[in-house]
């Protein structure tokens, strides 16, 4: 992606250490964050400095390589489990991470008893799943910007772009790619409460890429949609079962349920790892539950009522049923047919 002017990714591996793009602070501060240990990897993804499936999952990655770098050779079984299983429960919704943890996690235990060859292949494993995660992305953005006509009005929700990703984005890939075919599209951009990842982030992606978008707060799609002036929605995902169903972030299942009613069409954008295929369905995935404070606090001014408790869901389940079709690196397809097509 581009940050002013220059090229980069979201998670990439350097001089032996991590660094990640910190989003906490898009778009009024562009600084990067440098680790050397896995647990301050566990503790970016719960502070949500890195964010979105496939960037958690690159983090998670190359998390787990540090592990496999920094471990004693007498405990390097124990230790790198240990590092996997508080690495996988970092954040539990999205499915990417417990897939990139793991492909490191069973490529490095391939080369045990021979550690210092393990410690390489652990490195060489989580930068492989990083750049077939960016691959993927730019392959269904590219697959995916088919489905837009010029001139389209898209919704979006959270921030599915390059920063939620290694490189390219999932729905914003696809935008991206309509939008160098100059297909003269417009982008309502979701403002996403309670962290504003479309306020935030999406919409500072957009502007960096000269594409045309307005923020909405969350409750203003349903006027767009009964004023006609959306075309289709498109989202990413943090976990796809078997079935079609989909978790994706808080405010989803309202998007995918107003285009339903006013026949739009829904589309989710997800390159291979966001598919979980041990979960049959949407009520099978588990949700996560943030701090109250996030909803009723902010930059530590609380703005509602002092002794009142909130709710903070972090995710919601789409049904496959209001989703049209599901963009992939491998092909577009019906949402109760794209896991076994995937797998193909």
């Amino acid at each position: 992606m581009q940050i002013n002017g220059q090229e980069y990714r979201s998670v990439w591996f350097e001089d032996g250490r991590l660094k990640l793009i910190d989003q906490n602070k898009i778009p009024f501060e562009f600084g990067i964050k440098e680790y050397g240990n896995y647990l301050e990897v566990v503790q970016a993804i719960k502070d949500m400095t890195v964010r979105g499936a496939p960037a958690i999952g690159a983090a998670g990655a190359f998390g787990l390589a540090l592990a496999a770098l920094n471990t004693p050779e007498k405990k390097f079984r124990s230790y790198l489990r240990s590092a996997r299983d508080e690495l996988i429960l970092s954040r539990p919704t999205a499915v990417d991470l417990c897939i990139g943890v793991n492909y490191v996690y069973e490529s490095t235990l391939k080369f045990i008893p021979d550690i210092p060859h393990a410690r390489q292949v652990a490195l060489l494993a989580a930068n492989e799943f990083a750049n077939k995660s960016a691959a993927e992305c730019l392959q269904l953005g590219i697959l995916g910007a088919e489905l837009i006509q010029p001139g389209s009005r898209i919704l979006t929700h959270c921030n599915a772009g390059a920063l939620a990703t290694v490189d390219h984005g999932t729905a914003l890939s696809v935008i991206r790619q309509a939008h160098k075919q100059g297909k003269n599209i417009f982008v309502y951009v979701d403002e996403t409460r309670p962290r504003l990842q479309g306020a935030r982030l999406t919409a500072f992606e957009l502007e960096q890429e000269g594409i045309p978008h307005a923020i909405i707060a969350d409750s203003a799609a349903g006027f767009y949609f009964q004023k006609n002036e959306i075309d289709l929605v498109i989202t990413g995902a943090d976990r796809i079962c078997l079935n079609g169903d989909i978790a994706n972030k808080i405010g989803t299942y309202e998007k995918a349920v107003m285009a339903h009613v006013h026949k739009v069409p829904f589309y989710i954008a997800a390159p291979h790892s966001t598919f979980d295929f041990s979960c049959a369905k949407g009520e099978d995935i588990p949700i996560e539950i943030r701090s109250e404070n996030e909803i009723k606090v902010i930059n530590d001014n609380c703005v509602a009522n002092p002794g009142s408790s909130a709710l903070n869901p972090a995710f919601d389940i789409t049904p496959a049923r209001y989703i049209k079709e599901i963009i992939t690196p491998r092909g577009i397809f019906a949402a109760s047919e794209a896991a076994q097509k995937v797998q193909i």
